[in-house]
């Protein structure tokens, strides 16, 4: 059974790993059919990657560059997104349980969700000034409708035979959010959570152009500026790679949180 397990897992890892390696044959292959210099092959980003993390090759601003700029982002894109599922699930919960603060409140953001969060931009920098801080709030709007909507969801999803038992063995105010509501409401909330996230890790990229001199978002900016495009790309992998642990990350807490569910397959 074990042996069989194992199997499956290696069968599944397989299988993931395919497209990624297809995609790197080819990119390599129509770099060197086209003779293009403008896009790196895979080896020359590999070669950047090793640079921006150790250093020892191209000894320019960037080499060995990799953990300030990343401890940088990360800080801004979880300021922003913890700062989201903070506001968000409470206010979700309240809003599709309670129908009167979800007719004062659904015109009001029904109206703001469609602005994109590049409109803010001007906004963000005259609010909070160059810097972090406008990276941070950016980041907070990405993520803060989805997780938001998928709350609010979630909430008017749950079945209303589940509040009369409840009521009928005597359950409650804020006993009825904690034994009937958010546990009904979970597999929607984590959906939330896991599109925030992604939108948190995308926008870093339009938040770090704020004037902040360090971030992953800043580096790509920089890399565009000075056409280093494997710079570009370095950056993109990099963020790539962090926005999909993150994920797994969350996908594991909604497993554990979940496991009582049998329904529930993340």
């Amino acid at each position: 059974m074990r042996g069989r397990s194992f199997a499956v897992r290696l069968r599944s890892i397989a299988l993931a790993v395919v497209v990624p390696f297809g995609l790197l044959l080819l990119w390599d292959v129509l770099v060197r059919w086209t003779g293009t210099r403008l896009v790196p092959p895979p080896s020359g980003v590999a070669v950047m990657m090793w640079d921006f993390a150790f250093g020892g090759i191209y000894d320019d601003a960037y080499s060995g560059s990799l953990p300030i700029h990343f401890w940088k982002s990360v800080q801004r894109v979880y300021g922003g997104f913890f700062l989201a599922a903070l506001v968000g699930i409470p206010l979700g919960l309240m809003i599709g349980r309670i129908p009167l603060l979800r007719a004062m409140l659904d015109p009001t953001l029904s109206l703001l969700r469609p602005i994109p969060v590049t409109a803010w931009l001007p906004l963000s920098m005259i609010f909070f000034g160059l810097g972090p801080k406008s990276a941070v709030f950016l980041v907070f709007l990405g993520a803060f409708y989805p997780i938001l909507l998928n709350t609010i969801f979630g909430v008017k999803s749950v079945d209303a035979r589940l509040f009369e038992a409840a009521g009928m063995l005597g359950c409650r105010g804020p006993q009825l959010f904690r034994a009937v509501v958010l546990p009904a409401a979970l597999p929607s909330i984590f959906n939330g959570l896991r599109l925030g996230a992604s939108f948190a890790w995308i926008l870093i990229v339009v938040g770090e152009m704020t004037g902040v001199p360090e971030g992953l978002g800043a580096v790509i900016m920089d890399g565009r500026t000075l056409s280093r495009t494997d710079l570009v790309i370095t950056g993109m992998i990099i963020i790539g790679i962090t926005g999909f642990l993150s994920d797994r990350i969350l996908v594991a807490l909604s497993n554990y949180f979940l496991r009582w569910s049998p329904q529930h397959h993340a």
